[in-house]
């Protein structure tokens, strides 16, 4: 029984609950069996950080190395030659020597390159003569900003490095000016290339997180049953959720490219026509991936945690939005082929700074569109199978 006191005029009063180390006990334990019982506790407790861990030890980086050079050789001469070889030997570059200008043009817009040097014909005769300059061009992707200015600052540096070793350059080196040209975004401007990047992060959350979360609602309220009940086919119902958040996926993306265009004064040089085509098939496989795992989870939670952990974060870090795909391991870089934000990031910014490059948008449709059939189909299975329970 609780013990009372007498206080100021004679009213009773409760004396303070003395610490119980029984209670305590008892609400600890409550609450350790309610952890254990809640794995998406154990999910976000353990397994998210060790993920993330991976992700930024092994995955993301943002040292360059590896990047795809070409070097057009447009002379058969021995310094031309040590040049680029000297391209060839270092480690951030994998070169491949080309011949002409225009093939490099082609892979370089292609995505098969990040940048070329040009050693032109008459590199050896300016070197070896008094009062002309040889020049070396360096022409680079600017779409992707941080990777064009570090191919610039590397070819560069072969540069230097490589005349500090010629015979006879510690008394006077040869002057060699490099002329850089950065294709796409000349100014080098990082917003230019962000931007798009972030359309398609905010389309990852409206089509994955919100579409996971409105499903897995109606299954956590027991009103999906209710409806699956009725003579619509599932197919319908689920067309008949999934369509509200097609157009509302559709409207932000119309929204982000006026903010875009006009506030961050980003170019768009292809086509509206385009950029709406892109935004459709991007919305097929983030609904369908959405649909998937609110067929899974059923529990708003879980949906919400599992569509960041799948959905958001892979797009933020394995889309090359941040991070060079290029300069990841090569397992990430084959697990990033089954992003469909990778595919709608390149497509955008191809769209936004290039224009309608139609080989490369075809290509990112194609992968978009398969990613989403395997999801749609895996989420349509999945749901017939919990009807027949």
């Amino acid at each position: 029984m609780r013990a009372r006191r007498v206080g100021p005029g004679g009213r009773s009063i409760a004396a303070p609950r003395r610490f119980n180390r029984r209670r305590l006990t008892a609400l600890v334990r409550k609450e350790s069996l309610q952890l254990v019982r809640d794995p998406s506790t154990i999910l976000i407790a353990f397994v998210l950080p060790v993920v993330l861990l991976f992700l930024f030890a092994y995955a993301v980086s943002l040292d360059v190395r590896g990047v795809r050079m070409g070097v057009v050789l447009q002379s058969d001469a021995a310094p031309a030659q040590s040049l680029a070889a000297a391209f060839a030997g270092t480690r951030y570059f994998r070169v491949r020597m080309l011949q002409d200008r225009r093939g490099a043009n082609a892979q370089l817009v292609s995505g098969a390159l990040r940048g070329y040097v040009v050693i032109p014909q008459d590199f050896a005769q300016r070197l070896a003569a008094q009062g002309r300059r040889p020049w070396v061009q360096i022409v680079t992707d600017g779409s992707h900003p941080n990777t064009a200015n570090f191919v610039a600052n590397y070819a560069r540096g072969v540069v230097s490095d490589w005349q500090a070793r010629q015979p006879g350059a510690a008394a006077k080196p040869p002057p060699i000016t490099l002329v850089p040209r950065f294709w796409f975004n000349p100014e080098i401007d990082s917003r230019r290339a962000l931007i798009p990047g972030a359309i398609a992060i905010v389309m990852t959350i409206i089509g994955t997180l919100l579409t996971a979360l409105v499903v897995a609602r109606e299954w956590e309220r027991g009103t999906m049953e209710a409806i699956m009940s009725t003579p619509a086919s599932v197919a319908e119902i689920l067309l008949g959720k999934l369509l509200p958040y097609f157009a509302l996926g559709l409207a932000a993306t119309l929204v982000a490219t006026l903010l875009a265009v006009f506030v961050f004064d980003v170019p768009l040089r292809g086509s509206p026509l385009a950029l709406l085509l892109l935004s459709m098939v991007f919305l097929v496989p983030a609904l369908g991936q959405g649909l998937l795992i609110s067929a899974l989870a059923r529990n708003q939670f879980v949906a919400a945690q599992v569509a960041l952990l799948t959905g958001f974060l892979p797009a933020f870090l394995l889309s090359g939005f941040i991070y060079p795909i290029d300069s990841m391991p090569w397992p990430i870089r084959l697990l990033t082929c089954i992003v469909p934000a990778r595919y709608f990031v390149t497509a955008l910014q191809t769209v936004f700074l290039a224009g309608d490059v139609w080989p490369l948008l075809l290509r990112d449709l194609a992968a978009m569109l398969a990613i989403g059939a395997v999801f749609f189909g895996l989420a349509l299975r999945r749901t017939h199978k919990s009807l027949d329970r």
